[in-house]
């Protein structure tokens, strides 16, 4: 890819890390759960819910993503993603009680099922189609590097400052992250299809209703 314009390539690192971002929060607050549960009162039992409440929002709002990105652009909701996850780990790190928590966790989870899709698309459209392969390559490696990291990473946190540096670290990488995508990336759109409303509501539904059950086995 070093015959790429400079452009593309600082595209491709905004895409890159985002990807890390959202991947990374999968696994990061895992080592930080019995002290989460000591700082907010909790039982031990109860913080499974501050992951699958990630996973969950992750997974129902990835449908809608792409939707938006076609068409709002990929600028516009990639820089939404970035806002929206930043903002979702801060008020994680601010949260006093498990309820807050869960809260925000979830407004983590809807950025971060942006991301995803629309750095795809993005990929997808500032990259020749002969390297496209490579470039998702480029791109979705710290992805895979993201939850290998998460535990090793929150173990050491919560050991030398606390449970919630886990979230605050994302503060600033988000801060440059949106900045640059708003001086970076470009703002394509397509022309979209009829979002197919009743069929997202009843995979949100049904996806709530079964995975806490799951999780309680």
């Amino acid at each position: 890819m070093t015959d790429l314009p400079d452009s593309t390539r600082w595209q491709l690192w905004i895409v890159a890390f985002g990807f890390f971002m959202q991947s990374l929060d999968t696994t990061i607050v895992n080592t930080a759960l019995p002290s989460m549960a000591q700082s907010l009162g909790e039982s031990p039992l109860h913080m499974h819910m501050v992951i699958v409440s990630y996973v969950l929002t992750v997974a129902v709002m990835l449908p809608a993503s792409g939707w938006l990105a076609d068409k709002v652009g990929v600028r516009n909701i990639f820089f939404t993603a970035i806002v929206l996850f930043t903002l979702g780990s801060l008020f994680c790190a601010l949260s006093g009680t498990l309820n807050e928590l869960l809260l925000a966790r979830a407004l983590q989870g809807v950025g971060g099922a942006m991301m995803v899709p629309v750095g795809r698309l993005t990929v997808m459209k500032i990259v020749p189609r002969e390297q496209y392969m490579a470039a998702m390559t480029f791109v979705t490696l710290p992805g895979q590097v993201g939850p290998l990291l998460g535990p090793a990473l929150g173990g050491l946190l919560v050991e030398y400052a606390s449970w919630h540096w886990i979230f605050l670290i994302n503060i600033p990488v988000g801060i440059i992250g949106a900045i640059a995508t708003l001086l970076l990336m470009p703002n394509y759109t397509m022309q979209t299809w009829r979002f197919d409303l009743s069929g997202f509501l009843l995979l949100a539904v049904g996806m709530a209703v079964l995975t806490p059950g799951a999780g309680r086995q």
